[in-house]
């Protein structure tokens, strides 16, 4: 189903994707950096493509992200 991604950050949340947007950990960085996409109104689609995972792995980020906050991209 395409549209608009219902993730909305704070301000806070929004330094902190930056932050973990840059972490020596491709992993976390690559799932922060897929959040920020989607905030610039990047589809599921796209960004999978950039990062060489599947849409649904995209989607999962964007839960966890919804659910948890940035912690739940962090490497554990």
């Amino acid at each position: 189903m395409a549209g608009k991604s219902p993730v909305r950050v704070s301000e806070a949340q929004g330094l902190a994707l930056q932050l973990l947007a840059q972490s020596a950990d491709r992993r976390e960085a690559d799932r922060a950096r897929a959040i920020v996409l989607t905030l610039k109104g990047w589809t599921s689609a796209d960004i999978a493509e950039v990062f060489g995972v599947r849409e649904d792995m995209v989607r999962f980020w964007r839960g966890d992200f919804m659910r948890c906050g940035v912690d739940a991209l962090k490497a554990s």
